[in-house]
Formats: C-alpha cells, structure tokens, sequence
C-alpha cells in the first residue's frame, strides 16, 4: 500500500488545482473560526446579550475542541471535491486503465482512493486540532480536554463526506456532473433532515414519543448529527422542546453509512467496465 501511496503522491503534488484547494482550505479553517471568535469578542460580549450569556466564550478551552470542529466543518466540501476532481481525473486520462495494465488489481485502485480519502480525513483533523490551540491560548484560559471527542466526531465527518465524494467519483465518472450531483444531494437531504426533524418536534409534543432528531439518521446528516454548538444560556432555553440527542445512535448509523460507502466503491470498481 505504500508503494501505491507514492505513486498517488507523485500524480497529484504537482497538481496545481491540488496545491490550491488545499491552500484554501487550510485559509478557511483559521479564517471560518476566526471570524466566529471575533464575532463572540467584538459584538455578543459587548452587548447587551452578554449579561445573559455572561460573557460566554465558545473559543475558551473547555469549550474550544467542540467549537472548532463544528465550524470547520462547514469547510468539508472542499477535501470532498478535491477527491472527486483526483478520481474522476483516472477515468477521464485512461489512468485507471493503465494503472490495472502496469500489474495493479482493481480491489488496489479502489483501496488505494480510498485511504486517501482517509487520509485527507486526518489531515483536515489535524488542522483543526492546530486550530484549536491556536484560538484557546488566545483565551488564556487553562489548558483542558473537556470535549475532544467532537474532534473524533470532526474525523467521523470528514471521513463521512469524503468517501461519498469517492462513491459519487466511481459512480459517475464524470468531474462536473459529479460535483453537481454532490451539491445536490446535499441540498435535498438538509431539506428532507429539517422536515423529519419538524416532525420529530411535532411527535414529541403531540404524542410525547421521542424519536430522536430524525433528520440525523440520513446518510450525511448523521456525521452532520454529531457535531453542534456549545450549550449556552440562550441554545439552553430551546431545548426543552427538542427532540433528545441520541448520540450514540447517531454514532452508530454515521459508522455503518461509511461501511456502506466503502463496500458500495468496491463493488462498482469491481463489477463494472473500466
């Protein structure tokens, strides 16, 4: 697998298109988290909302893994796209083809995107530990831990986000349609995710049954599920009429939906004409 590793590294560190969407995206992580810190600094603790909130500081330590993660990731579509843009690129340059003719298996090719997929996972959680530390000194609050599991949930997503994007890749072929087809599904499903998590409110209040938030168990909205806000005064008042989060559900679906994915590609690349 190494090996393989480096012949990916040699098709794509001269990628200009490569070099830039990984640029951007490290930018967007500091910038993204930035503008939220700022924002909670220079308005939401200057006004008078503070006095609710006592001065409530999302980037502080104990707060601050939690924050990062659910900012950053927003910016998960970019890694996602890249991928689509490096594996539809085999099929558009006939490089899959002469990959399988150079000795490689199909199960190679697939596992090889595949664990780049899981590498740009790691990358981007690695950034976003980096980030954290960067904004919490800023704090100079005491070093502390408290939620560094949302970072574990961080990886969750962008792993999440990062094998459909290999999925749709093998599926389509295509860079564009490809992209678009991403786009899309993510719409449709946040629309159909904010409808059953209305009718989760709605069964909750009507029938006192609680399901969960039900949007969260749509195949991306599940990764989506698992990270959220910091609580604070004002988010605390709203909970009463929300649906209980069921986290370990959401876990749950989140690891079986990237199974899904995973055997969903190999059996594409292996079935279906180069």
């Amino acid at each position: 697998m190494l090996d393989l590793l480096k012949i990916e590294w040699l098709k794509i560190k001269n990628y200009r298109v490569f070099l830039f969407m990984i640029l951007f995206f490290l930018i967007g992580i500091f910038a993204a988290n930035y503008i939220v810190y700022s924002l909670f600094q220079n308005v939401v603790n200057k006004s008078e909302a503070a006095v609710l909130l006592n001065k409530f500081n999302p980037y502080e330590f104990k707060y601050v893994w939690q924050s990062v993660s659910y900012t950053s990731g927003f910016l998960l579509m970019l890694p996602a796209m890249l991928l689509i843009i490096l594996v539809t690129n085999e099929f558009a340059f006939r490089t899959n083809r002469q990959n399988i003719i150079d000795g490689w298996s199909r199960s190679q090719f697939i596992n090889v995107k595949i664990v780049l997929a899981l590498i740009f996972a790691l990358c981007s959680t690695i950034v976003v530990v980096l980030a954290g530390f960067v904004f919490a000194f800023r704090t100079k609050t005491e070093i502390s831990f408290d939620g560094f599991s949302h970072v574990g949930y961080f990886f969750i997503k962008a792993f999440s986000y990062n094998l459909f994007a290999v999925l749709l890749s093998v599926m389509i072929r295509r860079t564009g349609f490809a992209i678009g087809v991403l786009f899309i599904y993510l719409g449709a499903e946040n629309i159909l995710a904010q409808i059953m998590d209305g009718w989760s409110m709605i069964i909750k209040r009507d029938h006192h049954l609680d399901f969960g938030s039900m949007g969260d168990y749509l195949p991306l909205s599940a990764s989506d599920g698992l990270l959220a806000f910091p609580d604070n005064p004002l988010k605390s008042f709203a909970k009463s009429a929300l649906p209980t989060d069921y986290t370990w559900l959401v876990m749950l679906l989140s690891v079986g939906y990237l199974v899904l994915f995973y055997f969903m590609s190999r059996r594409i690349i292996l079935k279906k004409d180069l």
